[in-house]
């Protein structure tokens, strides 16, 4: 390595380029340069140092063999779109970005169930795959008092560790497993047409982990049947060219933005720069984290409790985020002549500026004190 280079000096860092505020986190380092990161190309990379990625990008041998590249970032919880082993063998240091955007899964979650009607209030969840963000939902339930069943064969000592026939038998069910294809407990179609007919009719399915975990065949097939429960997909086989039959048959449907709040994504990027400084032995930039917070920086909105028989709590998260401007623009795009894929992509490219609940404050006047407690735990905070 030359002293350039361990400095941080005259790197060269391709990324994808719907990851935020790359200028700050990474422009002391060198040239950045971005492109779609669906379509990236070896011939991109035949002279970069750092690769900088998302969820979208097939990181493997065809892309990286004979390219300088050292590190590899995915600015993103997964790692199922890396080929890690042939990083580690072929001396290329990389990271993925755990955690980073289980909070905006979370909120999505709640904020799903608000948009179909469904007070979860006495009903029972239960959770496929309990990770950072599976795990975080699941610590949320438990300080809102819900019942929890969890299936995750990694972690078998889970003090809500259930049998998957059992967690598919909840009220709502929530799954978040990584996408696994080998090994002693493979996700690939782990939810199939069998376990499909476990859930009960007038049940959740809220799918916002890995699209292929669910037999998307499968469930279309169940769906055409008879809608026997709701359905919420934000993830799908196949992405980004996506079944359209089996969108117009689902109740929601999302182009994977669960995790795209733009605090998620900052973060991302933050842990990435972190892992890369770590790798490297590169100096941390300056103020970074300050210059970085700005972006997600508003003034505290102010959100009036609407009483409308209902509980309030639902209104407010709907006015935080609403998933059925999500679902009406990936149907609209479904209608269009333009291809599915490119739709896809390109509603996850323009997706709107979405901030986490701790921006908003709710009016304390109209709301109980159970009701305030329950928006602390969601991180509304009631002024």
């Amino acid at each position: 390595m030359s002293e350039s280079h361990a400095q941080g000096v005259g790197l060269k860092i391709v990324a994808d380029e719907n990851i935020p505020a790359l200028e700050q986190y990474f422009g002391d380092l060198g040239k950045l340069v971005r492109y779609p990161g669906r379509t990236l190309t070896r011939e991109q990379l035949i002279d970069a140092d750092i690769l900088l990625v998302r969820s979208v990008t097939r990181v493997n041998q065809s892309l990286l063999e004979g390219t300088p590249v050292r590190f590899v970032g995915s600015c993103t919880i997964g790692t199922d779109h890396l080929d890690t082993d042939w990083m580690e063998r072929n001396g290329i240091y990389w990271s993925a970005a755990p955690g980073c955007n289980a909070n905006s899964v979370v909120e999505y979650v709640f904020c799903t169930l608000a948009a179909l009607d469904v007070d979860w209030r006495g009903r029972s969840f239960g959770i496929v795959g309990c990770g950072n963000v599976g795990g975080l939902l699941q610590k949320r339930l438990h300080a809102l008092g819900a019942s929890c069943a969890v299936y995750d064969p990694w972690l078998p000592d889970n003090p809500n560790f259930a049998p998957l026939e059992h967690v598919l038998s909840q009220d709502i069910v929530c799954l978040h497993a990584p996408l696994v294809k080998d090994g002693p407990f493979p996700s690939l179609h782990m939810i199939g047409a069998e376990h499909l007919a476990q859930i009960r009719d007038g049940a959740v399915l809220i799918s916002a982990g890995r699209g292929a975990v669910v037999d998307n065949r499968a469930l279309l097939q169940v769906l055409q049947r008879a809608k026997r429960f709701m359905t919420v997909l934000d993830v799908w086989e196949g992405e980004p060219g996506i079944n359209t039959e089996l969108l117009e048959l689902v109740d929601l449907g999302s182009p994977h933005i669960a995790g795209y709040s733009l605090d998620g994504k900052l973060t991302g990027t933050r842990i990435i720069r972190e892992a890369l400084s770590n790798a490297l032995d590169l100096a941390q930039p300056e103020n970074t984290g300050a210059t970085c917070d700005t972006q997600a920086e508003v003034s505290r909105r102010q959100l009036e409790p609407v009483i409308s028989g209902a509980a309030p709590i639902a209104n407010l998260l709907l006015q935080m985020y609403d998933p059925r401007e999500d679902d009406a623009r990936l149907r609209e795009a479904a209608r269009g002549i333009e291809p599915m894929a490119k739709a896809f992509d390109r509603l996850r490219r323009e997706y709107p500026e979405r901030l986490e609940f701790s921006h908003y404050r709710a009016a304390a006047q109209a709301l109980g004190k159970k009701e305030r407690e329950e928006l602390a735990v969601l991180g509304l905070m009631c002024d």
